[in-house]
């Protein structure tokens, strides 16, 4: 089943409701940065938000989580035309809930951490505006709930879910954004909160082949209206050969002639971990 994402209202238009699949994406993020499962739920669940948050919004985003665990920096860039990529710090980590209703499940919240914050960077005139919140649990959907709230004033719930087999690979992956639109009656609101109390795991129902609008029909209890269908969505990275060259360009003349040197130079994109590799004559053909 491929990546695909759907908007909807659902509750005669008092809820918006942007629900996604993800799990092609996410199996290559983890593919491309050999992740252990703690890592891989988190780049995953952040994937998916900020893929899901860039369509919802309409613009291009730079999505940041820094907290005080051994994860370091969960870094996400997603494009309002259904493209992200991104990587962690720290990708070799594997926690596990040891008891209560969680055991035995994946834990993010210690490879993230609870006391940093989420940073929401985008582009408007060609100048930077990034606004930011205190990370709340480190689980990521708690995160982008609190964010919406306290730094958008914006009642929403987030749903992100990555569910990853004993071989490390990832078995699937989803999520969904719920809005709430002004001027929404409280007996709505309660039967929202009741939906989503008593919703499955998103990946658990991702793995039993939910697709998005199913997800939408279990969380409005079949009261939505399709807005838009099917968009598609991909773990694809911007870099290429030429951006790299270009970034050799700028380096100090000194430096270039130590690589010259040595014959040849490499270069690794930290979003896709693709690796470029320049010979002694590209080097040379560099020299101002």
């Amino acid at each position: 089943m491929k990546d695909t994402l759907t908007k909807a209202y659902a509750f005669n238009k008092h809820i918006r409701i942007y629900a996604a699949t993800t799990t092609n994406l996410v199996k290559t993020a983890q593919a491309k940065h050999y992740l252990w499962p703690s890592s891989a739920a988190a780049l995953g669940r952040t994937l998916t938000a900020s893929a899901i948050m860039a369509i919802l919004k309409d613009e291009d985003l730079t999505i940041k989580i820094n907290g005080n665990g051994p994860i370091g920096d969960v870094f996400v860039d997603a494009s309002k035309n259904g493209t992200v990529r991104g990587y962690v710090s720290e990708p070799e980590l594997f926690f596990q809930y040891n008891q209560g209703p969680k055991k035995g499940h994946i834990n993010v919240s210690n490879a993230v951490g609870t006391d940093g914050f989420l940073y929401v960077s985008r582009i408007i005139n060609n100048e930077v505006f990034t606004s930011t919140s205190p990370l709340q649990t480190g689980e990521i959907a708690d995160d982008f709930t609190y964010y919406f709230a306290a730094s958008e004033q914006i009642p929403s719930s987030v749903g992100l879910g990555v569910l990853v087999n004993t071989d490390n690979t990832i078995a699937a992956a989803g999520g969904f954004i719920l809005q709430v639109m002004p001027d929404t009656p409280n007996e709505v609101l309660d039967l929202v909160e009741e939906r989503i109390a008593n919703l499955k795991d998103i990946s658990q129902m991702v793995n039993e082949g939910y697709t998005p609008e199913d997800i939408i029909k279990e969380i409005s209890n079949d009261d939505y209206e399709i807005l838009e269908d099917n968009i598609p969505l991909e773990f694809k990275c911007k870099c290429n050969r030429e951006r790299f060259l270009n970034a050799l360009r700028l380096i100090d003349q000194k430096e270039l002639d130590e690589l010259i040197k040595i014959g040849h130079a490499e270069a690794v994109c930290h979003f896709c971990n693709e690796k470029y590799t320049f010979d002694k004559d590209e080097l040379i053909s560099l020299k101002k």
